[in-house]
């Protein structure tokens, strides 16, 4: 039995170390955390520690030692013990009477240390006497946290699976948006997607689009820089670098990667714009790390950037501990919506009158008191009021908010469920049933309502602060802008002007900007950003800097010459009234106008006399007439054409030319038929000879070569485009109905220029046909010298060519047809009498080819008297009484004698030829 009884001992004392021991591993595995009283529990996780010792490489389960405590972490865990306290006393939860306790615990920057918390708040740990009995075995309904994305998303698996709420005041981690994956998670800022785009949309405004990257390993470090390069590449910023730094601020790769990043730094001097979503560890240590650098190489601005912080670290001013702004440049932040502090001021104010003593089930707050140097001699009371001051000075206001409506979200969802129901008993509120509520009710925060969206989060947008001087120390609130991201735009405070002025010089840019002008060649294998300038070509432009292709002008209205920065409109030209060649030609015109039409009143004043009966008496008002109408269709080529000018200027010239050339050779005919056929022949071709029915015909045939002509392929107006202009222009229709009609005129002209030719030996006072030959020969000169002129030459000038060759086949006319008469009716009028032109017939009749026949004196007495004109074997015109019938001819049968003068003296008969004057 003894040994029985002895047996039975070391089997209860075996059991009762085996059960110490397990308690104490127990109690070594448990989350160290501030805790409180009430009907429903909310439990917090605060990244209240830096991160953990990991030096124990025990393989048995064990909590690892916090290490690195930050007065930030512990102001946002007061903030939710204010904020119940606060809910506590609000009507709100005193209408369904219910109080809110809280289990808060520290994750220390560390997954696994979260999950073990987490573990607490799903699992109910059984109670033991150090533990707070108030708490013991009551659930949390809903968790505050965490601070970081990856411990986040770890714990949001977790607590899925029980769809316990959790509502995160900084983790921003797109990923935890996604309601498939994680549908109790909830978030009272904007995730990264939002503020990446803001970061991109001020280095957009900025012009700076060549930027280097600072994040940090893991989910939330790896999913800003997904994102932010993603709305980069949109709007055209490069990266330059990315240093992604470990995730634990005391790893041990922790040192070289910070080394790295700051050579890479150094070594992209051209990127003066730093993007940063790490830790402020992490950016004090790369800070201490540039500045080494900078002492050791002697350039000590060659550390100042912009930096553009995240809200990691954009409202930390333990980053600038031991440095300046002026040794790192300018920090831009961008930190979320900040709220009223007035309560948790109060509540600090409470704890450091010692009127609330959180000391007991606060042990963070312990160690608070512990680091504030607790000399030999400090009371409690100095070490509180030193401890809250630390507090005051790490308040960042933006997590304070967050927290008080993450709060108050809870507190409303919690009024919500318990309306109607008595929630005091422990299991009566179920975790879904407040996460129903969060997700589909409004809640209220200093009467202002809120709602999370469909994603779970809250997007109030971003404040976008800029760090600045104070003293020794940075004033990191100055608040200069606020962000918008339902439409992308900031709007800017009153402490703007800082920002513009000190931001606006600062280039980060690969390459210079190309100006208008010259656009972006980017070398084969080198980022978008790093380009060569190139000119535009001609007809192509660009109008603003940094344009990756030059814009085409319009080739019909437009041009530009190489490297321009716009397209200048082609000039409309033509051959302008204006132009002082068009004002020469058209002085000509009017001048041979007016000279027609004088000439034309002189031949109607004079149109009984010799001269003017000799000229063709009504057949010259024709041609004057004609040339009237031929000087008028040379003002059409002069001016802006349009389609009826087009069609009129060529059709008057080649009607009223034709009538004129018509009418010349009816004359040419007339003087044929008088002088140099033989009797028979010539009576035949008399009886044939219909001058008004000669002209009707020729005039006919031109004016239906030119009705034809409009018909068939009228001229039109068109515009020629040339590199710098635009030419008016009048286009022919049918070229070849321009030459028939051409090529008409010129046969009538050769065949007036023939017979005029045979005439040219007539009586030389009153002989058109030397005149005549004359005119046709300079006619078709000048017309055979505008072929190939014509053909070849185009622009504005083209049709002065044209309108020069009619000028002179009419002044051609004017002068050798009329100005000899006129000078002879102006200036000679003894000749323009009958007993002159008989006179002149009469010593022409005395002159043969090979000899010149005198008539005696008496005879020629006689015959100057009378009625006969005596002539010799040629026959000599004589103006009948109408011009446009042929002379009365006769053969002179009476042999009269006369003195032949020539070397053989011989005789010869005369013929005798009665006219009538």
């Amino acid at each position: 039995m003894a040994w029985a009884a002895l047996q039975i001992f070391l089997h209860i004392t075996l059991f009762l170390i085996i059960l110490q021991i397990g308690h104490a591993i127990e109690r070594g595995s448990r989350v160290q955390g501030a805790t409180a009283p009430g009907d429903i529990i909310i439990g917090g996780i605060f990244s209240i520690h830096e991160d953990v010792d990991k030096e124990n490489k025990s393989f048995a389960p064990h909590l690892q030692p916090c290490i690195g405590f930050t007065d930030r972490r512990l102001v946002t865990a007061l903030a939710m013990i204010n904020a119940i306290e606060v809910m506590n006393k609000s009507p709100l939860l005193a209408d369904v009477n219910v109080t809110l306790g809280y289990q808060i615990l520290d994750s220390c920057s560390d997954v696994s240390t979260a999950l073990r918390a987490t573990a607490d708040f799903t699992q109910k740990p059984n109670c033991h006497t150090e533990s707070n009995t108030s708490t013991c075995g009551q659930p949390v309904i809903a968790v505050i946290g965490a601070s970081y994305s990856e411990i986040s998303i770890a714990i949001a698996r977790q607590l899925t699976l029980k769809m316990i709420p959790q509502i995160s005041y900084s983790s921003t981690a797109v990923i935890l948006s996604d309601k498939s994956r994680f549908p109790a998670f909830m978030r009272t800022i904007p995730n990264d997607e939002h503020q990446t785009a803001a970061m991109v949309s001020l280095l957009s405004t900025y012009g700076w689009n060549w930027v280097g990257i600072v994040t940090t390993d893991g989910n939330y470090g790896q999913s800003a820089l997904d994102h932010f390069v993603s709305h980069a590449s949109e709007k055209g910023i490069c990266v330059a670098f990315k240093s992604i730094l470990p995730q634990s601020v005391s790893s041990q790769d922790v040192s070289s990667a910070i080394t790295q990043t700051a050579k890479t730094i150094y070594k992209n001097p051209k990127a003066k714009v730093i993007v940063s979503f790490a830790k402020p560890t992490h950016m004090k240590y790369l800070y201490k790390e540039l500045n080494n650098q900078a002492l050791r190489t002697g350039q000590s601005m060659s550390m100042r950037r912009v930096w553009v912080a995240s809200d990691s670290w954009s409202s930390s001013s333990s980053v600038m501990a031991n440095f300046s702004l002026k040794d790192i440049g300018h920090v831009v932040g961008f930190t979320f919506k900040s709220g009223d502090l007035s309560s948790f001021n109060e509540y600090l104010n409470r704890l450091k009158a010692a009127e609330h003593d959180d000391k007991g089930n606060n042990p963070f707050m312990q160690e608070l008191l512990m680091q504030q140097s607790p000399n030999e001699g400090s009371g409690d009371t100095e070490l509180l009021s030193n401890a809250v001051n630390t507090l005051r000075e790490n308040i960042h206001a933006d997590q304070v908010f967050s927290v008080e409506m993450a709060v108050s979200a809870i507190a409303h969802a919690v009024a919500s469920v318990c309306k109607g129901r008595d929630c005091k008993t422990p299991g009566t509120v179920q975790p879904w049933e407040v996460l129903k509520a969060l997700r589909t009710q409004e809640f209220k925060v200093r009467d202002k309502s809120y709602k999370f969206d469909n994603r779970g989060d809250l997007n109030l947008g971003y404040d976008v602060t800029m760090w600045k001087p104070n003293g020794t120390k940075v004033d990191v609130h100055d608040v200069v802008a606020e962000y918008h991201p339902h439409d992308n735009t900031f709007t800017h405070t009153n402490h703007s002007s800082t920002l513009l002025h000190d931001l606006k010089h600062i280039i980060s840019k690969c390459s210079t900007s190309c100006s208008p002008g010259e656009f972006k060649k980017t070398p084969e294998g080198q980022h978008t950003c790093c380009y060569d300038c190139i000119n535009c070509t001609e007809n192509y432009y660009s109008n603003s800097t940094d344009m990756d292709q030059c814009l085409s002008c319009d080739a019909d209205t437009e041009w530009s010459p190489k490297g321009s920065s716009s397209c200048t409109p082609k000039d409309l030209v033509f051959f302008s009234w204006q132009d002082g060649f068009a004002v020469v030609l058209l002085t000509f015109s009017a001048l041979g106008i007016l000279l027609t039409l004088l000439v034309s009143a002189l031949f109607l004043h004079q149109r009984d006399t010799p001269v003017v009966r000799a000229a063709g008496g009504p057949l010259s008002q024709t041609i004057l007439f004609s040339l009237v109408i031929s000087y008028i269709s040379a003002m059409l080529f002069v001016g802006q054409p349009n389609s009826f000018q087009c069609k009129a200027r060529q059709v008057l010239f080649g009607l009223s030319f034709t009538l004129c050339v018509s009418c010349i050779l009816v004359k040419t005919l007339q003087i044929l038929l008088a002088f140099q056929f033989d009797p028979e022949l010539q009576e035949l071709l008399r009886r044939l000879y219909q001058p008004y029915v000669i002209i009707s015909i020729c005039v006919a045939l031109q004016a239906a070569t030119c009705i034809s002509w409009l018909v068939l392929k009228s001229p039109f107006n068109h515009i020629i485009r040339h590199p710098t202009t635009l030419l008016r222009d009048c286009h022919e229709g049918s070229y070849l109905a321009f030459g028939v009609m051409l090529a008409y005129i010129a046969v009538l002209a050769f065949v007036c220029f023939i017979c005029a030719f045979k005439g040219r030996k007539l009586p030389q006072k009153y002989n058109e046909a030397k005149f005549i030959t004359f005119s046709m020969l300079l006619y078709l000169i000048s017309w055979l010298l505008f072929v190939p002129v014509y053909v070849t030459t185009s622009g504005v000038y083209l049709p002065a060519v044209e309108m020069v060759v009619i000028l002179i086949s009419n002044y051609g006319i004017l002068s050798c047809h009329f100005f000899p008469k006129c000078y002879v009716i102006l200036f000679k009028k003894e000749q323009n009498t009958k007993s002159a032109f008989r006179k002149n017939l009469y010593e022409y009749s005395c002159k043969s080819r090979d000899s010149v026949s005198v008539c005696e004196s008496s005879v020629s007495a006689q015959h100057f008297s009378g009625q006969h004109i005596i002539t010799g074997a040629s026959s000599v015109f004589v103006p009948a009484a109408n011009p446009l019938e042929p002379a009365v001819e006769t053969n002179c049968r009476d042999k009269t004698s006369c003195t032949s003068l020539h070397s053989g003296s011989s005789t010869r008969h005369c013929l005798r030829r009665s006219t009538s004057i």
